[in-house]
């Protein structure tokens, strides 16, 4: 046979086997759950022209894995499946069924997509064709806006606030326009450099929360799209915006002015109509519209709250039937190429939960505290008797001092205050707008002294990004149960638009450290993977104002300096690779990849007197407990910097070299592996000696889980220095004495160190410092510090102590893996590991369940007696390795390799 006959008979044997199961009578279950890229359900307004394309098998006997499968994309649903004329994927003979990419027509602004999959299961038979999807891009280009940005000039009306930062009066936008005939469609095109609500005919368009968010605004500002379709009407309409200073033209961060040194907020909207008759119509935010900061909102700030008078409230503004004659004509401003306008790529943030059960604390002298029993951000929604004239004052507080006052100082500079000024007598209702806070208790001050408080007039309104629940965990525990809620409220909390390190005070920033150890834990507990991609591409765009590939310590930077922090910058390497091990899409690595090599020549940059040792700022250690040197010289932790610096330019090293070798790359997975072996030796020799014993100052349990989590040590020195960490664990009474940086990893080495019961002991501490010790001080969210407060001592001395920090819930990801047992083999849970821990002296039963890509995996345990009982659900076209507690002792007999279903083991505990 010649050679170039053989491609030839594999192609026909390939086509006669697929055309053969294609003629099989059984057709399974259609595909479920459709989504494209970060797991986007039928969306408008979309960000990509090149998505992926993920589905789930449905759940059933008959379906335990996918053979082959095909996708078919059109520009009409009329055309599925059997026309389709963008892209046919033809049929492809792969497991596969998550993050395949789209490989058709250039697909273009505004346009809409629809799409289908089926597969073909175990057996070969084919599935019904899903139901049809669809996607709608948005503008995605710069050039596809026909809108000017506009807005007032609000400089000369501003006041100065807090340190002299300029606060401008928030803007009343509006235009009227007529519609000539019936509407068939509408697409709202919107953005601002500041936040915005818009209304259509007195209609709100959405319930967004301080709409678009936060990016680098100098490189990226982030779009929106609404369909306003049945808002509209034939003949008179009006569109109507409130517009304020958000992050854009606020004060954000204590350093100076940032963006356009505080320019006036402005607004960019293009409204896009088809009627009846095919003609189109548009209306562009341009010199035609008309405002004025004479409405209500008369001041708005995130650090320091809102100011809302009555007295000047519009009635009928938004809508057809208002006289904007005394409103004044806007100004223009070109858009700048140099800026990307881009359609949002996460969801918005929203009020997701409502706080009803609020008890009133105190009532005395027309003042009236309130608790909502739980550490929240978002706002107040308030009803309260006012009289005439009269200020009602709106004050927040994470708790309360001994004396039954306000504990503000970890607020330092942030006033959080907001006021409503009556133009009446009677209840007001008030809900603040452009601001939020960080709060369990706030003060009611200023209402009608004869009416008496009640609970009934504060609810709290959660807000966050919009994102949904992806796993659960629970035990036998109630503390370990608690552990989990505040892990997760913290989580909320912080996700604002953007990770921030907390809430409440003058900071809110996104701040790299905090991030990168917290990313695994927030994908196990919430569907955050478009959040995160988001987050990283500013994170990517800031790096770019620095040739030497410095990762600012916070993104968007506000701060603005010249250095960088190892375990801070390393999160563009880190968190990247974590959201593919977890969601198994590469895409984020392909995004990230040069970002990652640019960090890693950032410490090659540093490295000059002392080969592979980077003399260059650290937090280092943030905030390790019992630190050596007083006040805030010590919250870096006695983890020298060089040893930190170095241990994590190996480490990010080690990784770079991991992204290369999954994206195919062999020439950089070797140059960056022998990198990563070259600092490991510097690092060993420059910092422990033949026994394994870090030769620093003071012995510090993170010193040695670094070096044996980075595997930066030879074998038999690392066999050693397992020995002294756990004597440090020992000499703290087995209590944890790590920071930011060692917090994440100490559980993980325990671990695989075979220390699973230590790890308990640890976890279940009720005594400083340890998980559990704030919660026995009242917490409702993880904090800050280990010692933020006690009921006997008071407060931590620092004004830098939030009480909602997520940090230090990174052992979430632990008690999912190792508790409850749910990990993963490979990337995005194709194949999956089931191998709980249990240690009854602490718990009787714990479980977990996880959404992965393929569907719901689960796994529950429940000890009675010394009998271990499992229960185990496996998602469709996966596998799993089943663990029974002792195959952690090498009985092999004791694991499993199962497929898709529900499994039950049982088996004797020794």
């Amino acid at each position: 046979m010649t050679k170039s006959k053989l491609p030839f008979l594999i192609f026909l044997c390939v086509a006669f086997a697929f055309f053969f199961l294609s003629c099989n009578n059984e057709v399974n279950q259609a595909p479920e759950l459709l989504t494209i890229s970060e797991g986007f359900k039928n969306p408008i307004g979309f960000y990509d022209a090149n998505p992926t394309f993920s589905w789930q098998l449905p759940v059933s006997e008959d379906i335990k894995s996918q053979k082959a499968y095909q996708i078919v994309v059109a520009s009409s649903e009329n055309l599925l499946p059997n026309n389709p004329d963008l892209w046919d994927s033809k049929i492809q003979e792969s497991s596969n069924s998550t993050f395949v990419k789209y490989a058709g027509t250039e697909l273009q602004s505004r346009q809409n997509v629809y799409w289908q999959v089926r597969y073909w299961n175990q057996d070969g038979n084919v599935s019904e064709w899903s139901e049809i999807n669809t996607f709608e891009l948005g503008l995605l280009n710069n050039s596809d806006w026909k809108a000017k940005w506009i807005g007032l000039d609000t400089a000369k009306d501003s006041i100065k606030g807090v340190r002299k930062f300029l606060m401008h009066r928030p803007q009343y936008l509006r235009k009227g326009f007529e519609i000539s005939s019936e509407v068939t469609s509408a697409r709202l095109y919107i953005t601002a450099k500041g936040v915005f609500d818009v209304h259509l005919n007195g209609k709100d368009v959405s319930n967004d929360v301080m709409p678009p968010g936060w990016t680098p605004y100098n490189h990226r500002i982030e779009t929106l799209t609404y369909d306003v379709s049945d808002v509209l009407v034939s003949g008179k309409n009006a569109l109507a915006v409130e517009l304020a200073s958000g992050w854009h033209s606020g004060r954000i961060s204590r350093g100076t002015a940032l963006y356009e040194n505080f320019a006036s907020p402005k607004i960019l909207c293009q409204l896009e109509i088809t009627l009846k008759d095919g003609s189109k119509q548009t209306i562009i935010s341009d010199e035609t519209w008309k405002g004025t900061t004479d409405g209500p909102i008369r001041l708005a700030s995130i650090y320091d709250g809102e100011m809302y008078n009555a007295n000047f409230e519009m009635p009928n503004w938004t809508t057809t039937n208002f006289d904007d004659l005394t409103w004044i004509q806007t100004e223009t401003e070109a858009i700048v190429d140099s800026v990307k306008l881009q359609p949002k790529r996460h969801n918005t943030v929203k009020t997701k939960t409502t706080i009803d059960n609020v008890k009133l604390v105190s009532a005395k002298n027309n003042t009236a505290i309130f608790n909502l029993q739980q550490n929240i951000v978002g706002v107040p929604k308030v009803k309260v008797p006012m009289k005439k004239g009269d200020t009602l004052t709106i004050r927040f507080s994470e708790m309360l001092l001994k004396d039954g006052t306000f504990y503000t100082t970890n607020y330092r500079s942030a006033k959080s205050t907001d006021f409503y000024i009556a133009s009446k007598d009677g209840v007001i209702d008030y809900t603040p707008k452009f601001t939020f806070h960080g709060f369990q208790f706030l003060e009611l001050s200023g209402f009608d002294d004869k009416q008496k408080p009640d609970a009934s007039w504060v609810q709290g309104l959660a807000q966050h990004s919009d994102f949904d629940k992806n796993g659960t965990f629970t035990s036998s525990h109630d503390k370990l149960n608690q552990l989990q809620s505040n892990i997760t409220w913290g989580l909320r909390d912080n996700f604002f638009d953007i990770p921030t390190d907390c809430p409440q005070r003058d900071e809110r920033l996104g701040w790299t450290g905090d991030a990168q150890v917290i990313a695994p834990t927030s994908l196990f507990n919430y569907n955050v993977h478009s959040f995160w991609t988001a987050w990283l591409q500013s994170l990517r765009e800031t790096q770019t104002e620095h040739d030497d590939g410095l990762v600012p310590f916070v993104v968007p930077d506000v701060l603005q300096r010249d250095n960088a922090s190892s375990g801070w910058g390393d999160a563009s390497v880190i968190i990247p690779w974590d959201i593919y091990n977890i969601t198994g899409d590469k895409t984020v690595l392909e995004e990230s990849y040069k970002s990652a090599k640019k960090w890693v020549g950032y410490y090659q940059t540093k490295v000059k007197d002392k080969p592979y040792i980077p003399n260059m700022h650290s937090f280092a250690d943030w905030l390790q407990p019992y630190p050596t040197k007083e006040g805030k010289i010590g919250n870096r932790g006695d983890t020298p910097k060089e040893f930190i610096n170095t241990a994590f330019f190996a480490h990010s090293a080690h990784l770079v070299s991991k992204i290369a070798g999954v994206l195919g790359n062999k020439e950089d997975e070797k140059k960056y592996k022998a990198l990563y072996g070259s600092v490991a030796s510097a690092f060993e020799t420059k910092f422990f000696d033949n026994n394994g014993k870090y030769k620093g100052e003071k012995q510090t349990q993170t010193s040695y889980l670094l070096a044996i989590y980075f595997d930066l040590l030879k074998p038999e020195s690392k066999v050693k220095a397992q020995q002294h960490l756990l004597a440090e664990i020992k000499k703290a009474d087995n209590h944890l004495g790590t920071g930011f940086l060692g917090t994440p990893i100490l559980p993980k080495v325990l671990d695989d160190i075979g220390e699973i019961d230590l790890m308990y002991d640890i976890l279940f501490k009720e005594t400083y410092p340890s998980w559990f010790y704030s919660i026995n001080q009242g917490a409702t969210t993880m904090w800050e510090r280990w010692n933020s407060y006690s009921i006997e001592e008071g407060y931590n001395k620092q004004p830098m102590n939030s009480l909602n920090h997520y940090a230090y819930g990174a052992i979430g990801q632990w008690m999912y893996e190792r508790i409850a047992g749910l990990s993963s083999l490979e990337p995005g849970y194709k194949k999956i590991k089931i191998a709980p821990v249990p240690n009854v002296d602490f718990l009787t039963s714990a479980s977990a369940s996880l959404n992965t890509p393929y569907g719901k995996a689960s796994s529950s345990w429940v000890v009675e007696g010394n009998i271990f009982n499992l229960d185990v659900v496996i998602p469709p076209n996966t596998t799993a390795e089943i663990h029974l507690p002792n195959s952690l002792k090498n009985d092999t007999d004791n694991v499993k390799i199962v497929g898709a279903g529900t499994h039950t083991f049982q088996t004797k505990l020794n």
